[in-house]
Formats: C-alpha cells, structure tokens, sequence
C-alpha cells in the first residue's frame, strides 16, 4: 500500500483479533513514535503499552466502558509533559505536547495500517483515573489512548464533508 492507499483507506478498529504483533513489526510501529516530529524537536512524550488483561479491563471501565479496548492485545496510552513542550506564542495554543503527541499517535496509525493492524483513538475517558492506575505523575498527563491489533472486522466508509466544505484560499 502507498500512503495515499493507508491514509484513504484506514478506518478505526472496535472489534480485534487476539493475536500477538510480531516482534519486528512491532519495533517499527515504535520506531514511528520515536521518528514523529515535534515541535522545537522537544519530544515532549512517553508512550505505554498495556498488556495485562487486569489493567486493559479496568482502563476500558475508565473509558466509560467502552469494552472493546480490552478486547485489543494492546493499549497504547500517550502521554505529554507540558514541561518539555516548546511553549507557542500564539494567544490559542501555549504548550505543544498535545499537539506534538497526537502527530506521534497518528504515525502509529499508519504505520501500523500499513501492516493490517488496527487501530482506534480514544478520548473519552477518565484521564485521572487512568493516569493513577498507571503510575502517570504531574507534570506528565495522558493525551489519548490507542488500542490496537489485528482487526477482526473491519466497518465500512463513512461519509467525508466535501473539500468545498472544509477548504478555503486567502480567507476563512
């Protein structure tokens, strides 16, 4: 697949397959984390790889029970100091962790599509809850959540807005 294919054709993933990633396509969805660019090359971010079937379970009960999340084999929680940010001076964005991990998160996406592995963003969810059951401390905070792994079911394409909609030149 070119990446004009993954970014057409990627869909999120609520429903997975147990099966394991193998280890050396694993290490490449890291290595896309690790390469994802950040502003002023701060690299403001940790990732976590939930595993444990205990701990996927009571995050998904934190994601307002969205209970396929411990359905995948994987959770993979981003997390941004605010600290380590480079600091804009716009009036809207001051701190650019959330900004600098959602590009890393979205790498992963496609990176991991690229390989048939799904994945899903989630946002709704007791961040605090999730940050003490993970030992995630001040002044790190949780972004987003991403579980993923082999799809089991794949849905179908939902509607885009058409480029007249969600495009302008020159002026709002």
């Amino acid at each position: 697949m070119n990446l004009r294919e993954i970014i057409h054709s990627r869909r999120s993933i609520r429903a997975y397959k147990p099966d394991p990633i193998p280890e050396e396509d694993m290490k490449e969805l890291l290595l896309s984390l690790q390469n994802a660019p950040s502003a002023s090359n701060r690299q403001p971010w940790k990732f976590i790889i939930v595993t444990d079937n205990e701990l996927k379970n009571r995050i998904a009960e934190l994601c307002f029970r969205q209970m396929f999340i411990a359905e995948a084999p994987y959770i993979l929680v981003g997390v941004g100091n605010a600290t380590d940010a480079w600091r804009g001076k716009g009036t809207y964005v001051k701190n650019w962790e959330i900004v600098d991990v959602s590009i890393a998160l979205d790498h992963f996406s496609l990176a991991a599509w690229e390989k048939g592995i799904g994945t899903c963003w989630i946002g709704a969810m007791d961040d605090k809850g999730i940050a003490a059951l993970l030992g995630i401390e001040e002044p790190w905070h949780i972004i987003a959540l991403m579980p993923f792994g082999y799809p089991r079911e794949i849905g179908n394409h939902r509607g885009r807005k058409s480029l007249e909609q969600i495009i302008s030149y020159n002026h709002f």
